[in-house]
């Protein structure tokens, strides 16, 4: 039985979600020519490349059983997905934005019969009727930021990671309508049919969210020396000891702990007696 995974064919999240897959072992066997399909590793696990807006759909009926793709996708085109993880990238926001000089600072300050431009037409209108506003809406493909500057639009709707675009063009950010980031997500029915593959691809994608924060730290310590090491590893669930054949009595040690407590942690082990201390980056961890 063959799953088949969709992953944007381009734009900010492709690559990103190209490589995470390869990290959780699902290498593409033709990822360099980006056709719409590609065989993985896996003989039971294919790729199938399409545009980020058409992904939750494509999940929703069917076509694909998982797909990588923005929640502010999932929720514009309304549909019924599993969501599995967030992916811890591609973070970003649709906002309400109105030109500098305009006198709309506040959603409060949007009147009935205003006009709002955006490529996001249903969560505009979600938001807009639960603030009980008639605003007309123009669908645009691009260029948003232009809107109220020739005429189309009193204020726009649209996505930003850091608003420095928005700056640039002379527009200021008046409401947060969605906070969004990539999802991995799941069609309903693959869900429950295909579950052991499913889960077997979240999990895997899981265990590279949870190694990227983390390393595996290793080290010599002379016994007599190794309680005072004991006190100042961090481990997971306490470090690993084993016996080095040496002149004298030492141990080998290592532990998994966080990417920011690094740093410090080294420094701590050198003055409690380690030595040759090896910070080791981490593919996966499968809890």
């Amino acid at each position: 039985m063959k799953l088949k995974i969709a992953v944007p064919s381009k734009g900010r999240i492709s690559d990103p979600a190209v490589k995470i897959l390869e990290k959780a072992g699902l290498g593409l066997k033709d990822s360099t020519n980006r056709k719409l399909f590609s065989q993985t590793y896996n003989e039971d696990i294919d790729v199938m490349f399409a545009r980020a807006a058409d992904i939750p759909e494509f999940v929703d009926e069917g076509i694909c059983d998982m797909g990588i793709t923005g929640y502010d996708l999932i929720e514009e085109n309304d549909v019924d997905v599993e969501i599995l993880l967030d992916l811890q990238f591609g973070a970003t926001k649709l906002v309400l934005a109105s030109p500098d000089d305009s006198p709309i600072i506040s959603k409060e300050d949007l009147k009935d019969g205003m006009t709002i431009a955006t490529e996001f037409p249903n969560l505009t209108r979600k938001y807009l009727e639960e603030n009980n506003l008639d605003i007309k809406i123009v669908k645009l493909t691009g260029s948003t930021e232009i809107a109220p500057f020739i005429g189309i639009a009193d204020a726009i709707t649209d996505l930003t990671s850091t608003g420095t675009t928005l700056n640039m063009n002379h527009l200021k950010i008046v409401d947060t309508i969605l906070e969004s980031s990539i999802k991995l997500i799941a069609n309903k029915d693959s869900y429950e049919n295909k579950k052991n593959l499913v889960e077997a691809v979240s999990t895997s994608i899981q265990g590279v969210l949870e190694a990227g924060r983390k390393k595996l730290v290793m080290m010599n310590v002379a016994k007599k020396d190794l309680c005072e090491v004991q006190k100042v590893m961090p481990a997971m669930s306490g470090p690993t000891v084993s016996e080095v054949l040496s002149s004298e009595e030492t141990v080998a040690v290592q532990a998994v702990v966080g990417e920011d407590e690094v740093f410090e942690l080294v420094n701590k082990l050198r003055n409690a007696g380690a030595r040759d201390i090896l910070v080791v980056p981490i593919e996966r961890i499968i809890q």
